[in-house]
Parts: C-alpha cells; sequence; structure tokens
C-alpha cells in the first residue's frame, strides 16, 4: 500500500483543552497546538478503511499508541506495512522526526473483548451521534474519505473521541493529553442515533505526568457498538 498524505488540522471542539491551543502547548512546554490524538487516530483509521472497508468499523479491532506530538500544520505521511499475526501497522510521520510520531496496529476483526473490571465508576454519558459525532469527523480534518459518509454510519474516530469527552469533563486536570487506546468495534452505529457512554477508571499512576486508564463501553440502542481501554496524562503538571 502507498504511503498516504495529509496536512495535520486542529479541529476547533478541542480548544477546550489547552493543550491543543498555542499559549497552552506553550504553558506545558511544546513549541505550539498539538492536534488532537483522536485527529491522528482519524488519520490512521484512513488506510486501514481502504484495506479492510466497513467491515473493520463494524467488527475490527486498532491499538494506537503515541510517542511525539503531531503539531496543527503538519505534513504527515502514513506508511503502511504487513504485521505477521496477519493485521496491519500504520505510522505517522513527519519530516523533522526520523522515528513515528504515531503508531496504530490494525486487524480486521477483534481478537478479543474487553471484560469489564472493577475499579472507579464515572457519571454515565449521553451523546446524539451527528454533528462532530457523526459520519464527518475525518473530513471535517481533511481527509476527503466518503466511505462512512456513504454508508450513513458513525466514523471509528467517535469511539475514542467519545472517550475523550469522558475523560475531560470527569478526570482532566487542566492540560491533559491522549497517550494510547485499544479500540473494539462490535457493530455499526447509524448517524443520528443516541449512544450511551459507559466508564471504569481501573488505574491511576504517575509518568510523566499523572495518568489514567479507564474501560469504555459505548451502546446504541442497549447494543454494545465499541470498547476502549482508553489511557491519557490527565495531569501534565504532575510530578513523577
Amino acid at each position: 500500500m502507498l504511503p498516504w498524505s495529509i496536512v495535520a488540522r486542529n479541529l476547533p471542539e478541542h480548544a477546550g483543552n489547552p493543550i491543543h491551543t498555542d499559549a497552552g502547548a506553550k504553558a506545558a512546554g511544546f513549541e505550539r497546538a498539538l492536534v488532537a490524538g483522536v485527529t491522528s487516530y482519524a488519520y490512521c483509521c484512513h488506510p486501514v478503511i481502504d484495506r479492510y472497508g466497513l467491515e473493520w468499523v463494524a467488527s475490527g479491532e486498532a491499538e494506537i499508541r503515541f510517542f511525539s506530538p503531531v503539531f496543527d500544520g503538519d505534513a504527515l505521511t502514513l506508511p503502511v506495512v504487513e504485521r505477521d499475526d496477519g493485521g496491519i501497522e500504520v505510522s505517522v510521520m513527519s519530516a523533522r522526526e526520523a522515528r513515528p510520531l504515531v503508531t496504530m496496529s490494525a486487524w480486521r476483526a477483534h481478537r478479543g473483548r474487553l471484560e469489564t473490571r472493577p475499579g472507579e465508576v464515572l457519571a454515565p454519558v449521553t451523546v446524539r451521534l451527528e454533528g462532530e459525532y457523526g459520519s464527518d469527523y475525518a473530513a471535517r480534518a481533511g481527509d476527503d474519505q466518503t466511505v462512512c459518509s456513504a454508508a450513513g454510519v458513525v466514523h471509528p474516530a467517535v469511539w475514542p473521541r467519545l472517550a475523550n469527552v469522558v475523560f475531560h469533563d470527569q478526570l482532566a486536570r487542566g492540560s491533559w493529553v491522549h497517550t494510547r487506546s485499544i479500540v473494539r468495534h462490535y457493530g455499526l452505529a447509524q448517524v443520528g442515533a443516541e449512544a450511551e457512554v459507559s466508564s471504569v477508571v481501573v488505574r491511576r499512576f504517575n509518568r510523566r505526568g499523572e495518568r489514567a486508564v479507564a474501560d469504555v463501553a459505548i451502546r446504541v440502542d442497549g447494543e454494545l457498538v465499541a470498547t476502549l481501554e482508553h489511557e491519557a496524562i490527565i495531569d501534565v503538571s504532575a510530578g513523577d
């Protein structure tokens, strides 16, 4: 597969997290505004959907890890390689760094089910799957792929976006940074449906700031459509 290219774009709805503004990023020690991790995830979804189509959106799995910031305006290339276990790996590359900024491994079918683990239960969230939570999240970030919008289904980047809503509203203190997610899909969700998001914090620890790991389950009409193991630095000012 040929590398896909795009210029990273910061979407306005992420400005509530100061790290996605120039002022907030500089206060946290970065040179300029960071692009939201979920936007990098949306870009990684492009070559995966090219390969697997809606089958992956309905029943696939992905694991994404963030190593270095993607900045607003970065020119990105996303090469794809085959994995020995039958999946593919997408890297997010920029000319300013030799190593990947982000990597995502994806498989046509999910390899397991995230079992609910005990922990700190967070308040449930209900969201209408339209607008920024519909089929065009990636399109608004500059992606020209139309597979999800043509089918009238929610773009897979919406699932970590909803997990981020929970982290932002219930866990984060000031600037925070998405660091890792495992996302499993269990069905397609139609644009306009209502999603119920339930979350449990299963671990808190310090490493370059205070981090939280949460298990997140997303249901539409009572049916499970996605689960995530979602990790973020929820307080970048906290010491180790």
